[in-house]
């Protein structure tokens, strides 16, 4: 028995290592050639835009420098033999001695301490293979190290190395490295610069001395005592280096590279897939990517420029993010104002910048939610009156109410009431689900979260995602900069998220029709483009309560067509009495929105959005509503005040589309009745409707006792003085819910969402009427030039 098993292993073994042998060899043959080319030359990667052609190279030429070995000091490369590959000049292109000492050593002083890859493996890997982990990638870099030590020199090897190798800051190479650090010629380096810049090719991003100097100082302080340990330095002489403070060694230069919004962020996706960004200067990667050049172009011209919008100031700042509603693929970036078209990478307005979205985030957080779980028409009635919770009183932009009100009116003219019951209604963890499928995830939800008081906030990048769906017919898919990359060995990784039905069609489409509405009659109407089909939504941010003014923290416009979506954030880095968005400004972002959105939709055939079978019409009073298809109501959209009778609804017939002139007549009535009950109320504190020239009661700026210009979601209203007693009604917009018990706001919370300004200046004209309800004998708007 025994004989037997040790037979059956043996002849296990011997299939085994036939099967590894085979495959070894089919690896081997599929190995690429050794092109001289791809040896002596930095292999940064190309950028390519939607319609595959090369928009530009991650790093220029002028980060290229290349020296020859005999004029790199010996201390610097023994600075490197001693990291990267002490036994270099004795080994054959792969040192298993090297492989056995670095996995002892990395056991006992921990990961990274040593590498089991010689710098030839290093030097084949960079500039023939990909850096996916597999065994046929190891069995081929072992292949060809040894194919590569054959064919050159130790010293070829090592230059082509040294010149080879990314250092970070874009810089390729030691020469283009001792540049770009310390400002030397790469002869001119002392030990302690050598020995820095012999650490950084393990971990370029981590070891960068200007982000993570600590760091940068801890590996070199290891190159010194390993070249200590290897015999090439003095004890004296590795204490001396180590003495000296990074920060002291470094060059005090700010440099300019090429990058841009799109790029920064196409980056800042490959490192999410798990592509470092130094592999993006060794590896020769194609990156396909989403970007529309005449989108950018139109983005950066809008924002950059006086020439559509006259900003108020160089401190004014603004994100945009344009993407295509069908597939999620980001057209164009616009992360800052900045006018200079070539500045270092910096921080992106539009893909890092987190605000609190205001009223923006009412149809993803409560109506959206209520017709996907509750089946509401636009037409439900929500009763908008005072409310407390958690011990909170929450108010309107305008500090009315308005009793009952039909969603859509409450999403046209922006109101926090409805918003809120339609959250509570619906439940906040359905809320919570229904963002997070479109890509807002949320650690917690408290009411103020219906009208935007989210306690980390979101960037534009994520609401012009989450808006897309709306427009996809509830189809969301993740924005997204990189299409495919290829390596250098012609494999291809596609980097596309997978599409997801984050709704129901008839939730997408029912938003999608009220949204239409909130632009064309509503708080939205400034961004409104005449011809094409288009919705969208306002949201802006209440100043804090030791800032006097008229303006708001922050203001906000999402929407989009059935091509094109996008969101605007314009605001301040810091909010302070002298730096804030003042009224007249506070409608640049629908400015934004509105000329890209016109200019990129320009000659290009634009549907209109298409209702599905899932949603039915009926026209109560004189608005067309919508109904999810099987639910629409038999009594409830037509006795809206009246008392219900025992048995009534059961005895009620249905409506049906031959009873849309009937539910018109008694809807007549009932708006009739309604007037009745408004004249014998008018004795007391008469609720009005919608007025943006009113200006909020009892609340005015110190000093200043003269009617205020117009507010609509209420930037006009600024904050003033508090009254002695506000009822309830003041207080702050969206605060975070961090500060207080149970996450409620410090104050009353309300959203407000901007009217337009009275001398045109930096927003155009628009109508004076403007925040009153459609369908309630306003005049005929005046076109907006």
């Amino acid at each position: 028995m025994a004989y037997r098993t040790m037979l059956a292993f043996f002849i296990f073994g011997i299939l085994v290592t036939g099967v590894f042998a085979f495959t070894a060899m089919a690896y081997v043959k599929e190995a690429p050639k050794l092109n001289p080319e791809q040896l002596n030359s930095p292999m940064s990667s190309t950028i390519y835009d939607m319609n595959n052609k090369k928009i530009m190279d991650v790093a220029g030429e002028e980060y290229r420098k290349m020296v020859p070995l005999d004029q790199v000091p010996k201390s610097v490369q023994n600075a490197f033999l001693s990291v990267e590959d002490v036994r270099f000049w004795d080994h054959h292109g792969i040192d298993f001695k090297r492989i056995a000492g670095a996995t002892v050593a990395n056991i006992k002083e921990g990961f990274g301490v040593e590498g089991g890859s010689t710098i030839t493996q290093q030097l084949v890997k960079m500039s023939f293979l990909s850096p996916e982990k597999t065994i046929e990638r190891k069995v081929q870099e072992a292949y060809l190290a040894l194919k590569l030590e054959r064919k050159y020199t130790k010293e070829e090897i090592l230059e082509m190395y040294l010149n080879k190798v990314y250092f970070g800051e874009g810089a390729y190479g030691v020469a283009t490295a001792a540049d770009v650090y310390f400002g030397k010629s790469v002869k001119d380096l002392n030990l302690s610069e050598a020995a820095l810049l012999a650490g950084l090719p393990q971990r370029p991003s981590g070891y960068n001395p200007y982000e993570n100097p600590e760091l940068a100082e801890n590996r070199r302080d290891l190159v010194l005592s390993l070249m200590h340990e290897h015999g090439y330095i003095t004890e004296k002489e590795k204490k001396e280096a180590q003495s000296i403070p990074v920060k002291d060694m470094l060059k005090k230069q700010k440099r300019k590279n090429t990058y841009n919004s799109f790029t920064d962020r196409v980056i800042e996706e490959l490192k999410e897939k798990g592509i470092d960004e130094d592999k993006l200067y060794t590896l020769g990667l194609k990156i396909y990517t989403t970007f529309d050049p005449k989108a950018q172009k139109i983005t950066d011209k809008v924002l950059k420029t006086d020439e559509y919008i006259d900003y108020p100031d160089d401190k004014f700042r603004a994100g945009v993010v344009l993407l295509d509603t069908k597939t999620g693929e980001v057209r164009a970036i616009g992360g800052s104002r900045d006018s200079e078209a070539e500045i270092q990478r910096g921080f992106n307005y539009a893909t890092q910048m987190k605000r609190q979205p205001g009223s923006t985030a009412k149809p993803i957080m409560a109506y959206g939610p209520a017709i996907e779980k509750l089946k509401w028409s636009t037409y439900e009635q929500i009763k908008d009156e005072e409310i407390e919770l958690n011990g909170k009183v929450f108010k309107n932009w305008d500090n009315r109410f308005h009793g009952n009100v039909s969603m859509r009116t409450a999403l046209q003219w922006s109101y926090n009431i409805p918003a809120i019951k339609a959250m509570q209604e619906a439940g906040p963890e359905e809320a919570k689900k229904f963002a997070e499928k479109l890509g807002i995830p949320l650690d917690e939800i408290f009411p103020a979260y219906a009208i935007g008081g989210f306690k980390d906030g979101v960037s534009p990048l994520q609401l012009a995602g989450a808006y897309a769906a709306f427009g996809n017919e509830g189809v969301f898919n993740e924005p997204h900069t990189v299409r495919k990359i290829v390596y250098l060995d012609g494999k291809e990784k596609n980097l596309q998220p997978k599409p997801v039905q984050a709704m129901s069609d008839y939730t997408a489409y029912m938003i999608t029709d009220m949204l239409k509405t909130v632009v064309t009659e509503g708080t939205g109407d400034m961004a409104n483009i005449p011809g094409l089909p288009l919705a969208g939504k306002t949201g802006t941010n209440e100043l804090p309560d030791d800032i006097y003014g008229y303006g708001v923290t922050d203001a906000w416009f999402a929407g989009y067509t059935t091509r094109y979506s996008a969101a605007v954030w314009t605001g301040y880095d810091e909010i302070s009495q002298e730096s804030f968005v003042q009224m007249q400004d506070s409608h640049n972002a629908k400015l934004i929105f509105k000329h890209i959105m016109s200019e990129v939709s320009e000659g290009i055939e634009t549907p209109d959005f298409t209702m599905p079978s899932s949603v039915e019409k009926r026209t109560i009073g004189n608005r067309v509503e919508l109904f999810v298809k099987g639910t629409a109501p038999v009594k409830k959209q037509i006795n809206i005040n009246k008392p219900v009778k025992k048995n009534e609804v059961e005895n009620k017939p249905e409506i049906t589309e031959e009873d849309d002139e009937k539910v018109e007549d008694s809807d007549e009535k009932i708006e009739e009745k309604e007037r009745e009950n408004k004249d014998q109320e008018k004795s007391g504190e008469q609720e009005k409707k919608p007025d943006p020239n009113v200006e909020n009661e009892g609340r005015k700026k110190p000093g200043d006792n003269n009617p205020k210009p117009p507010s609509e979601e209420n930037p006009g209203q600024g904050n003033k003085q508090p009254p002695a007693e506000n009822n309830g009604q003041g207080g702050n917009n969206n605060r975070n819910p961090e500060n207080n018990e149970g996450g409620n706001d410090k104050e009353n919370p309300g959203n407000k969402d901007s009217p337009p300004p009275e001398d045109n200046k930096g927003a155009g004209d628009s109508d004076e009427n403007k925040g009153k309800p459609a369908g309630q004998n306003q005049p005929p708007k005046e076109k907006e030039e």
